[in-house]
């Protein structure tokens, strides 16, 4: 049978760490929700690959 004694610097630890653990899961969800956004709200992404495409010549409007 082990006897565990839990000091306060271990109460202490404990609780820097959870809140270092919270800061990092809002930091996550901050990340992708700002992805997830960016993502949604873009039109059409075209990389440019040298090749021509009609969607990207100059329309002549005369």
């Amino acid at each position: 049978m082990a006897i565990r004694v839990e000091s306060e610097m271990h109460r202490r630890r404990r609780s820097q760490n959870f809140g270092v653990a919270i800061c990092l899961v809002l930091f996550i969800f901050l990340m992708m929700g700002l992805s997830f956004v960016k993502l949604t709200n873009s039109g059409p992404v075209e990389g440019y690959d040298h090749a021509p495409r009609p969607s990207m010549e100059e329309i002549d409007l005369k």
